[in-house]
C-alpha cells in the first residue's frame, strides 16, 4: 500500500516537472530597444511585430527571433571617380535602424543581417551617382553640398528596404596618388609666384624711395647753390666754425686728449740725465 501511494507521489512529481519544463520553454523576453517576429512552421512569418516583455510560444512550432531597433554605426568605404575622371577614396559613416513595423518584411526578404545586405550596396551606388557629378576640386570647396545630396539619396534609397538613416557623414576623402601630387605642386607655384610678387614690390618700393632720396639731395644742392651766389663764401665759413666748435667740445670731454695752445711752453718735470 505504502509502495502504491509513493509511485503516485513520484509520478505527480515527474508531471508538475515536466508541466513546469514545459511552460519555462514557451517564455521568451524582449529586452528594451528590440523587438520579435515569430516564425511559424505552418504559418511562416506572422504579421505581428512582438514588443518589449515576456511573451509565450509554442515550443518546436513557433520560434522567435529577435531585432535590435536602436540606432547602430557603420562604416563604408568606396572607391569612385569624379566628374574630370580622378580617383576619389571616400568613407561614410551611417546610423541606421529599421522600421519596427517592417520587421517581417525585412526578415522576409534580406534576413537578419539585413545591413550587411543593403547598406553596402546603396552606398556605393549612390556615391558612384553623385561624385560623378562633381569635380575633384568641387567634391573639397563644395563638400557640404556634396554630403547633402549623398543623404538625402541615400535616406530616400534605404527607406525602399525598410530601413531608416538617423545621420550620414563623410569621414574621409582622399584623391589619387597623381591629383594629391599635381594639388602640391600648384601649391608650391602658388607659393613662389607670391614670392616673386614680394620681390617686384619691394624692389618699386625701393626704386620710388632712392627718386625721392635724388629729389631731395638736388633741392638741397639748388638750395646751397642759391645761398652761395647770395652770401658768398660766408656761409661755408659758418659752416667751418660750427665744426670746429664741435670737434673741440668733444675733444675736451674726452681724458685721452692733451691740448696744448700755440706759442706756449709746458715744463714738464722730468728726472735729470746723469
Amino acid at each position: 500500500m505504502a509502495a502504491q501511494l509513493f509511485n503516485r507521489i513520484g509520478q505527480v512529481g515527474l508531471g508538475l516537472a515536466l508541466a513546469g519544463g514545459v511552460v519555462n520553454s514557451a517564455l521568451y523576453n524582449v529586452d528594451g530597444g528590440h523587438r520579435a517576429v515569430i516564425f511559424d512552421r505552418f504559418q511562416g512569418i506572422k504579421q505581428m511585430v512582438v514588443g518589449e516583455g515576456t511573451h509565450f510560444f509554442i515550443p518546436w512550432i513557433q520560434r522567435p527571433i529577435i531585432f535590435d531597433i536602436r540606432s547602430q554605426p557603420r562604416n563604408v568605404p568606396v572607391i569612385t571617380g569624379s566628374k574630370d575622371l580622378q580617383n576619389v577614396n571616400i568613407t561614410l559613416r551611417i546610423l541606421f535602424r529599421p522600421v519596427p513595423d517592417q520587421l517581417p518584411k525585412i526578415y522576409t526578404i534580406l534576413g537578419v543581417d539585413y545591413d550587411d545586405r543593403v547598406l553596402p550596396s546603396i552606398t556605393t551606388e549612390v556615391l558612384k551617382a553623385v561624385v560623378a557629378q562633381f569635380d575633384a576640386g568641387e567634391l573639397i570647396t563644395q563638400r557640404e553640398m556634396v554630403s547633402q545630396k549623398v543623404s538625402d539619396d541615400l535616406t530616400e534609397r534605404a527607406a525602399q528596404f525598410g530601413v531608416i538613416l538617423d545621420d550620414i557623414s563623410i569621414t574621409h576623402l582622399t584623391f589619387g596618388k597623381e591629383f594629391t601630387q599635381a594639388v602640391e605642386m600648384k601649391q608650391v607655384a602658388q607659393q613662389e609666384a607670391e614670392k616673386a610678387r614680394f620681390l617686384v614690390e619691394k624692389a618699386e618700393q625701393q626704386k620710388k624711395a632712392s627718386i625721392i632720396s635724388a629729389e631731395g639731395d638736388a633741392q638741397a644742392a639748388e638750395l646751397l647753390a642759391k645761398s652761395f651766389a647770395e652770401a658768398g663764401d660766408g656761409l661755408v665759413e659758418l659752416r667751418r666754425i660750427e665744426a670746429a666748435e664741435d670737434i673741440a667740445y668733444q675733444l675736451s670731454r674726452s681724458r685721452q686728449v692733451a691740448y696744448l695752445p700755440a706759442g706756449q711752453s709746458t715744463l714738464l718735470n722730468l728726472p735729470a740725465t746723469p
